[in-house]
């Protein structure tokens, strides 16, 4: 009887899984292989891969630059997030007057909704009347005012900092959990045995806290590329699709050609490529574990 109450009390969990994950889940990869848009649904049929063929191939858009966009807005965001939320994890770690306030207003940020973050770095970032401007030209570093969002060469790095921005909070709240979760008794043994604060750092502070890096990582890792908030309120993917990337072409292919079928395809895309990602960086970082 217990047994049986134990598993009816996991019904509700998953029917909610199932209406609201795996079906749109499985929804979306049906629609990938059919012809389904709004525009034409009388033709609403299954085409192969005429969908995946249509978008790698698009004129007007190169598929290969997108990729590559894709490639620069994840690893440009997510080395720098991490180092830097990994230093704020180790200055957060020793207490100090006031540590609790600061910590609540370093870690504010990462309540902060992502579209409205875009907007607030767009202005920022303007070319007119941008703060970023005025403070560059105040000090003399700049004699006028340069177009960020509006120039193809400084728009990927302008989305990016936004986003180290509103990441850097998120490794610094786990990372720190983990460092707080270190015995100080492998720090004094480190100690007796003649380490020093390198030598602690790499042998007893890295390895206790692998498991919550490579977590980290992967997590954030998928959230930055199904992430495309900031960007959406920058810049809507240009100039020339130059901060495209597939997350935004692929709302743009659903909500402005109203090609759900394209649309599908192009998540589709991105779940395989995550999915091989996660599998190979959870190979290497077991691989890399058994060395430690």
């Amino acid at each position: 009887m217990e047994r049986k109450f134990y598993r009816w009390m996991l019904v509700p969990a998953l029917l909610f899984l199932t209406a609201f994950i795996y079906y749109p889940v499985l929804r979306g990869t049906v629609m990938a292989f059919q012809n389904y848009n709004l525009f034409d649904l009388n033709q609403l049929k299954f085409n192969g891969f005429d969908n995946f063929k249509a978008v790698m191939s698009d004129p007007h858009i190169r598929f290969a630059q997108i990729l590559l966009n894709t490639a620069v807005w994840l690893f440009g965001s997510l080395f720098f997030q991490f180092v830097l939320g990994f230093g704020l994890a180790l200055l957060l770690k020793k207490p100090f007057a006031g540590r609790g306030i600061y910590t609540a207003f370093v870690f504010y940020g990462w309540a902060l909704s992502g579209f409205a973050i875009g907007l607030t770095w767009a202005w920022l970032f303007n070319g007119q009347f941008g703060l970023v401007n005025d403070m560059l030209m105040r000090i003399g570093l700049l004699s006028q005012p340069i177009g960020f969002l509006s120039n193809p060469n400084l728009a990927m790095i302008s989305v990016i900092i936004p986003n180290i921005w509103y990441g850097v909070p998120f490794f610094g709240i786990m990372l720190l959990a983990a460092l707080q979760s270190v015995p100080n008794e492998l720090y004094e043994a480190a100690t007796l045995d003649g380490a020093g604060a390198i030598r602690k750092f790499t042998s007893v502070t890295v390895p206790y806290v692998k498991p919550t890096i490579v977590s980290t990582i992967l997590l954030r890792t998928m959230w930055i590329v199904n992430f495309p908030d900031i960007i959406y309120a920058m810049t809507n993917g240009g100039p020339v699709n130059r901060t495209n990337i597939l997350a935004t072409q692929m709302i743009n292919k659903v909500f402005k050609e109203y090609d759900y079928g394209q649309g599908s395809a192009i998540g589709l895309i991105i779940m395989i490529l995550l999915f091989a990602y996660a599998m190979l960086y959870l190979r290497l970082t077991e691989k890399g574990g058994d060395n430690l």
